[in-house]
């Protein structure tokens, strides 16, 4: 009997460690949450000025968002280079070629390709993403024509700045042995005009799409966030 009190104690005493130790890490996690969330609205105010330059600022460009995800979008053609020898007209469903703009996305593969709607986000996939597991991809879509309002807004570039950006997207993409970059093939486009290509870099919550974009606006010497996980934080720079 007095072995049998002395076993239940001991597994009592294990099960409330175990029990302390579970509420320590549910209460780290919820903090570590609680501080992502406060830096991810609070740092995003502090704003990183546009170069002063010299040159005319006459080249226009883009940042455009859905309400989650931004994208920087350049004209498909100009004296600085011409992006459909890279990103071919051909690798989307609708195999135009009169498009007039391109616009970039980088992201988690996961996301782009298993996600077509948030309701089908799977746990396993949002983790990946989280915390460096997963690959990324580059998303490329073509557009007609640019409409400004507020969710897109209107960039004007120098030279310097447009091959600075060029130098910034171009960098992210992986490429083959002959330098071009590679074509994910896959059904899981989101329309007749974009197409997916396997991208450097692994996503993470602190290395976010949005954080992506925000940092070409300042490899282009434009108006940006400190760091920024959220499109928010980019377009209140430019919605003021």
């Amino acid at each position: 009997m007095y072995e049998n009190f002395n076993l239940k104690f001991y597994l009592y005493l294990k099960m409330k460690k175990f029990i302390l130790v579970l509420l320590k890490a549910i209460c780290g996690c919820i903090g570590i949450v609680a501080i992502y969330i406060i830096c991810g609205y609070f740092i995003p105010f502090i704003g990183v000025a546009e170069k002063p330059v010299s040159e005319p600022r006459n080249i226009e460009a883009y940042i455009l968002t859905n309400g989650v995800h931004t994208d920087i979008v350049v004209p498909i053609k100009s004296a600085e280079i011409d992006w459909s020898k890279e990103i071919l007209f051909e690798n989307t469903l609708s195999k135009r070629t009169d498009f007039k703009y391109l616009a970039f996305g980088w992201g988690d593969k996961g996301f782009y390709l298993e996600t077509p709607t948030w309701a089908e986000l799977k746990p396993s996939v949002a983790f990946k993403a989280a915390f460096w597991l997963g690959e990324s991809a580059m998303h490329c879509t073509f557009y007609d024509e640019m409409t400004e309002g507020k969710d897109c807004v209107k960039l004007h570039l120098t030279k310097s700045e447009y091959l600075n950006l060029i130098r910034f997207i171009s960098q992210k993409f992986e490429r083959d042995q002959n330098g071009n970059p590679i074509l994910i093939e896959t059904d899981a486009v989101y329309g007749k005009n974009d197409a997916f290509y396997d991208a450097v870099g692994s996503y993470s919550f602190l290395k976010t799409c949005n954080t992506w974009t925000n940092e070409g606006l300042k490899a282009a010497g434009q108006k940006a966030a400190l760091w920024t996980p959220s499109d928010f934080g980019i377009f209140r720079h430019y919605r003021n």
